[in-house]
């Protein structure tokens, strides 16, 4: 039987990269010069289960490279060696080379090898630094080469379950020299009481040749942990006659290298994205799916025997177990949707070391504080909200705080705080980056704009309209472009990746005090809160999030602008009205204004009137695909089933409002 090792494959990648995740977080908090006991054994097993299953899989770089990172541990560990600063920076720089080849091995991309190699470089420098005399004398004792070796070697009975092949190891020990086994049966239980991933058998092996201990020990270190294993110089080389049936024929050593890079190339044809395509679920959650099915099965059951022979005084049972139903898809929707819901500790766990490595390169002294990382999200939206996180974050890092002479000078703490913390508010998820930095200049910022010609010199601006300029595309007031930020690029990406969540940014700031960046998302991209709308025979749904309010047109309120664009006075503003049966080329109930219905719509901080026909019901709605399941289509963003199975197409607000925009411009241009 051939087992598919892909799947397994998958499965130690995504285990790996949160064995990084483990080893980043608690290398970011050690000190030089403490030891905690705890936290390098934490590392350490990160550090050698990477390399056990790096070698399981054939990812020769990976074991290698983590073998020398483990071994420095290792020394660390049985206080032969001291944690160092430079020792923790090596550390760090190692999990970026592991993180990086494990992508490069999934995505088939090329490393950066000379960065890999560079680490590597700096690791066997430390590892060879405390080498003393009598280490060395010791070294020459035990790797002198001799003229065999004689080894005992007996498996753990678990051992063959996590993956290590006996024969390829002895492969490996015939490619040093001259082989022989002899194989122990006495541990073979009868063939009825066999559990074949379990081993039985054990083996004294005798490796004749000039080899190093070093070069044999190298061979079984893979399993140093899941076996018993002696290794004594051959004193003499007795003739070995044994049964030909329990002899071990090794394969060339060219051949096994062939084998390997075969593996790997195969490995690299099949690599998927490193985007996970999997997620890890709370037993609990699954608990609660499993008794909501069962409810659901125990209510179908029910109105199967209510239809048997159905007359009309079951009626009423029949309302009461419809109703049941009812309750029963909510809360099975409810528990479905849970599962895509994972604690935000995810997106936020990035940051310690980004903040570890910025403060260092600009010289700057900040403590980061993390709360609510508990709060659940969306699978998706966390994915997609990484990024203007990240972005963000170094802006409130590379603007906000002030260098340590200038905190001290202003009444500050040296250390400055940059703050993120999570927590639900309704239907959404609000994420809040705050700092105590110097805050933004107001009179600063509206310099640029009257320079750029955003607005007017003598125009008066709200402060959080003025904050809103931030968010204009190439707008910057850095005096200095660094590679960290400056060059204006990227707050106007920031906000339009926000607003594609159907979410929004906010800013509020206090000069010399801190700034705070509030993000509102909604808690899942799969279920939307809609308000359904009629225009002729159709419907469609208006996101709620991005409806401010709907009202009657009044006549009197509706100006013509350049011959036929249409504007409807709203207090002190003006909106253009857009007629919805003309973007979508559909038959209206009636074409005019008088008495209509008109949706006051924002996408994009424009805002725009709806006109529809008449207003339906607010409901929740699962958003279906039409570029998965049709093509894109311009001014819509999905669609839906509704309960009376019509299907419903979802209005993109922001590309509605586009729409009209561009048709205005044609018109006073014809």
């Amino acid at each position: 039987m051939t087992i598919d090792m892909e799947q397994f494959k998958a499965t130690f990648l995504e285990e790996s990269r949160e064995g990084l995740d483990t080893m980043e977080s608690v290398l970011l908090e050690m000190h030089p010069g403490e030891t905690d006991a705890e936290a390098i054994d934490t590392i350490f097993r990160a550090a050698h289960s990477i390399k056990g299953g790096a070698a399981t899989f054939g990812l020769e770089a990976i074991a290698g490279f983590t073998h020398v990172v483990e071994t420095l541990l290792d020394e660390i560990r049985n206080g032969e060696r001291e944690v160092t600063q430079e020792a923790i920076v090596l550390f760090l720089s190692s999990v970026d080379c592991i993180r990086e080849l494990l992508d490069a091995d999934q995505s088939g991309e090329a490393v950066d090898q000379e960065h890999i190699d560079q680490v590597k470089a700096g690791l066997d420098n430390m590892l060879g630094s405390q080498a003393n005399t009598g280490e060395a004398q010791a070294d020459m004792t035990d790797d002198a080469p001799v003229k065999g070796w004689q080894i005992a070697f007996r498996p753990m009975p678990d051992m063959l379950r996590t993956g290590n092949d006996v024969v390829r190891m002895f492969r490996e020990l015939a490619s040093l020299g001259e082989l022989e086994t002899i194989v122990d049966l006495d541990g073979l239980p009868p063939l009825a009481e066999m559990d074949p991933e379990e081993a039985y058998l054990a083996w004294q092996l005798t490796l004749k040749g000039e080899i190093e201990k070093a070069q044999i020990e190298e061979v079984f270190e893979w399993v140093e942990d899941e076996s018993e294993l002696t290794i004594d110089p051959l004193q003499e080389a007795p003739s070995m006659t044994q049964d030909p049936s329990v002899k071990q024929t090794a394969a060339p050593a060219e051949d096994r290298r062939n084998h390997d890079d075969r593996r790997q190339t195969t490995d690299r044809r099949k690599s998927t994205t490193t985007e996970s395509s999997s997620i890890r679920v709370d037993i609990d959650k699954i608990d609660a799916l499993i008794n909501m099915v069962g409810e659901l099965v125990i209510t179908q059951s029910m109105l199967g025997q209510l239809g048997e022979d159905f007359d009309m005084s079951r009626v009423e049972r029949l309302k009461d177990g419809l109703g049941e139903l009812e309750r029963n898809t909510r809360e099975l929707q409810e528990s479905v949707m849970r599962i895509r819901m994972l604690p935000i500790s995810f997106a936020f766990n990035r940051f310690p070391r980004m903040v570890h490595d910025l403060s260092a390169k600009l010289g700057k002294k900040i403590e980061l504080t993390m709360s609510g990382e508990q709060t659940e999200l969306d699978k998706t939206v966390m994915e997609k909200i990484g990024d203007p996180l990240v972005h963000l974050v170094r802006n409130s890092i590379d603007h906000g705080i002030e260098i340590p002479e200038q905190r001290l000078a202003a009444g500050k703490s040296e250390t400055g705080v940059v703050g993120l913390n999570a927590y639900h508010q309704g239907g959404n998820i609000v994420i809040e980056i705050t700092d105590d930095g110097a805050g933004l200049n107001r009179d600063k910022i509206l310099a640029k704009a009257v320079e750029r010609g955003l607005v007017q010199e003598d125009e008066e601006l709200a402060e959080e309209k003025v904050f809103e300029l931030l968010f204009e595309p190439g707008f910057s007031t850095a005096d200095v472009v660094s590679d960290v930020s400056g060059r204006g690029v990227g707050m106007d990406v920031v906000k339009r990746n926000i607003q594609a969540l159907g979410g929004s940014v906010e800013v509020c700031s206090e000069q010399g005090k801190g700034s705070t960046f509030t993000i509102r998302l909604p808690l899942t991209l799969a279920i939307l809160d809609g308000q359904l709308v009629r225009v002729g025979e159709n419907t469609y749904i208006i996101p709620l999030i991005s409806i401010v309010e709907s009202l009657l047109v009044e006549q009197g309120n509706v100006n013509i602008v350049a011959g036929k664009a249409e504007l409807y006075q709203l207090r002190d503003e003006y909106l253009p009205i857009i007629r919805l049966y003309e973007t979508f080329g559909i038959e209206p109930d009636r074409r005019s204004l008088d008495d209509g219905l008109l949706v006051v719509v924002e996408g994009d901080g424009k805002k725009g009137g709806l006109l529809v026909d008449e207003l339906l019901g607010q409901q929740q709605v699962v958003i279906k695909s039409l570029e998965t399941n049709f093509r894109k289509v311009e001014g819509l963003s999905g669609a839906t089933i509704l309960g009376d199975g019509t299907v419903a197409l979802i209005v993109d607000v922001a590309g509605v409002v586009r729409l009209a925009s561009r048709d205005v411009s044609g018109q006073q241009a014809a």
